[in-house]
């Protein structure tokens, strides 16, 4: 009876615990929008280069951009993970010399950029 008690309780912890997921709070941003507006675009990559100033979700994506290269994205949500896709996808045929700069920053030794421009192209 002790083990079943112990059990139910083990599993009510778990299942109260957060999932180890980024934030949805912004799943809902309109990228196509972003995307086709360089005057709404530049502003985000500066923010992630640390060249100018960061919208709130600028801050939230700057936070997690390292972990979530390393990780293949794994705390992603699924729109987050399409959503990266596209980004990536527009910066390297769009954006070149950002898109440079973004894997100097972030990718400097390249094992994460040639496999995320390998999917795209798929």
């Amino acid at each position: 009876m002790k083990s079943v008690t112990i059990l139910c309780l083990l599993v009510a912890l778990s299942s109260a615990l957060p999932q180890n997921k980024y934030t949805d709070r912004y799943d809902n941003i309109d990228l196509d929008e972003i995307l086709g507006n360089r005057r709404l675009l530049v502003p985000y990559v500066k923010c992630m280069l640390d060249q100018g100033p960061c919208t709130p979700e600028g801050k939230e994506l700057r936070t997690h951009i390292a972990d979530a290269l390393e990780t293949d994205c794994s705390k992603c949500t699924e729109k987050q993970k399409d959503g990266t896709k596209r980004v990536i996808k527009h910066l390297a045929d769009h954006e070149a010399e950002y898109w440079k700069q973004l894997r100097a920053k972030y990718d400097p030794e390249n094992r994460y950029s040639k496999k995320y421009e390998e999917e795209i192209k798929n």
